[in-house]
């Protein structure tokens, strides 16, 4: 059974930066794809970023620009890399990822991120 544990999240200051991170159990190679997920209070989870087995990435268009999305294959850790954080990207952030060679989803237990001054 995979599991995903994230990491890194914190209190930041306005258009501060913070790295999340998803180690993986399982090689990420066989993942595809991963995404980062994202929810604030009373409000629904949004998908934040993709990442694709052979590098390609999309972003949602509230963090284009801001965040990427990076993956170590050697480590089966994906990061997230947070820039010019806002108020408005407070949210429990979730690591997610789709096996390649079934049907089966993987879920982290969420890290919490607070953008306050």
């Amino acid at each position: 059974q995979v599991q995903l544990v994230e990491s890194g999240g914190g209190l930041v200051q306005p258009g501060g930066s913070l790295t999340l991170s998803c180690a993986a159990s399982g090689n990420i190679l066989s993942m595809n794809p991963m995404k980062w997920y994202r929810q604030a209070p009373g409000k629904e989870r949004e998908l934040v970023a993709t990442s694709t087995r052979t590098g390609s990435t999309y972003y949602a268009d509230s963090v284009k620009g801001r965040f990427t999305f990076s993956r170590d294959n050697a480590k089966n850790t994906v990061t997230l890399h947070m820039n010019s954080l806002k108020p408005e990207d407070t949210a429990v952030y979730y690591c997610n990822a789709n096996s390649r060679w079934s049907s089966d989803i993987y879920w982290g237990q969420g890290t919490q991120v607070t953008v306050s001054s």
